[in-house]
């Protein structure tokens, strides 16, 4: 007999799988990392308004290897991350009797969170992305693998050919990117929270216009994600080893070499032809993908030996709160670089954004290990396990019983 959707719970300690967590772990720390750039206003910067900084020198090397290791590459694997835990989901709703009703609540709650964080913290947010295509995937439920891994593969590397049509329904009058760049480094900078607020809508809604293209690739991420899923590449590494030493080298290679050309395609024009213009975002695209598979299974094939396991377990707890610590990410960052906190801005350049970085994160770490300590999940988790199950889950871990 089907199990009641009121007894459902989410998964416990027991079930989670450390390997994945840790790897959601370490996808965070290099979305902090990528995400300072818009977070520290360095992103609305000009080229001229760059080089007066007082870091240009060693921003100039800075932008260049964050952009080439990490800038895209960490999000990939985020959503990789996601569309592999949707498996997983079904996996143990299978197993309960049930049917998506959860799942669906699940998004729907997440849909509510992305939306608050968009448009009353930072635009920059992913979640709402996430909730909006996760729905999607149920189209995908009974897909055989292999259409799974093309369409996943296909639609990451070939939705270019779309990109004339999708600029075509832009909105007439619809603001230059300069235009939008200039009056959000002002309204962030400023001291005012009505103006920044303000324009963290307008920017929000711009945003989805001129980033249209995250749609379909975080999509195929998650198709990607869903087959590395079906195939337990994660849950049982070593019987999965040569797969996953192929991605490390091919991918790898690949994204590598793919991050370093695309780069050099930027000044080309429509006037160079259409075909210029497609494999320029396919190669930006390959770039993260390749890289993105090549660093999880990496990460993988690392965690399966003892001394490298014994210090990338540090990572778990903060992929096992990954929600929490990544909300609490944009209003410490908010308070470090607007103008309605400390108004540290863009003026540090890229030494200011690495050791915010790495204060946060080796913040986050501290706090997720003593948070798990005390508590089965982690706060915003919580709250979105009990709003998906309406009723409060059990929080407080129950304390030891000593012999």
């Amino acid at each position: 007999m089907p199990v009641p959707a009121t007894r459902l719970v989410p998964s416990t300690g027991t079930e989670r799988i450390e390997l994945i967590d840790a790897l959601r772990g370490f996808a965070l720390a290099g979305v902090l990392l990528a995400n300072l750039d818009p977070l520290s206003l360095y992103y609305f910067l000009d080229e001229a308004a760059r080089a007066h900084l007082p870091t240009a020198g060693f921003d100039a090397w800075a932008v260049y290897a964050t952009n080439l290791l990490v800038a895209g590459k960490f999000i990939t694997l985020f959503s990789l991350l996601f569309g592999l835990s949707f498996s997983v989901q079904l996996e143990r709703a299978q197993a309960k009797g049930a049917g998506l009703a959860p799942y669906l609540r699940r998004i729907a709650v997440l849909l509510l969170i992305g939306f608050l964080h968009t448009y009353l913290l930072w635009w920059g947010d992913i979640l709402l992305v996430y909730a909006l295509l996760a729905v999607a995937l149920i189209a995908f439920l009974h897909v055989p693998d292999r259409w799974l891994l093309i369409t996943g593969l296909v639609l990451a590397l070939s939705w270019p050919l779309a990109k004339p049509l999708i600029e075509g329904l832009r909105p007439p009058g619809l603001a230059g990117e300069a235009q939008m760049y200039a009056a959000s480094l002002a309204a962030f900078s400023s001291s005012s929270v009505a103006d920044a607020f303000t324009q963290n809508i307008a920017f929000a809604n711009w945003n989805r216009w001129a980033s249209w293209g995250v749609l379909p690739f975080v999509f195929a991420d998650f198709l990607l994600g869903y087959w590395a899923g079906r195939k337990r590449l994660l849950h049982d590494p070593l019987a999965h080893a040569a797969l996953l030493r192929t991605l490390v080298l091919v991918g790898g290679l690949a994204g590598l070499v793919a991050s370093i050309v695309a780069p050099r395609f930027e000044a080309s024009s429509a006037a160079e032809g259409v075909g210029t213009l497609a494999l320029q975002v396919v190669l930006q695209r390959l770039g993260p993908l390749g890289l993105g598979c090549a660093y999880a299974a990496g990460f993988a094939l690392l965690f399966q030996r003892p001394a490298w396991q014994r210090w990338l377990r540090w990572l778990a707890p903060v992929g096992r709160m990954a929600l929490t610590n990544y909300l609490i990410q944009t209003p410490v960052c908010l308070a470090l670089f607007y103008g309605t906190g400390l108004g540290l801005g863009q003026a540090g350049g890229y030494p200011a954004r690495y050791l915010a970085w790495a204060a946060i994160f080796a913040a986050q770490i501290a706090f997720s290990h003593w948070w798990l300590a005390r508590f089965r999940f982690g706060p915003v988790e919580w709250v979105w396990r009990s709003a998906t199950y309406g009723r409060a889950q059990l929080l407080r871990r129950e304390p030891a019983i000593l012999p």
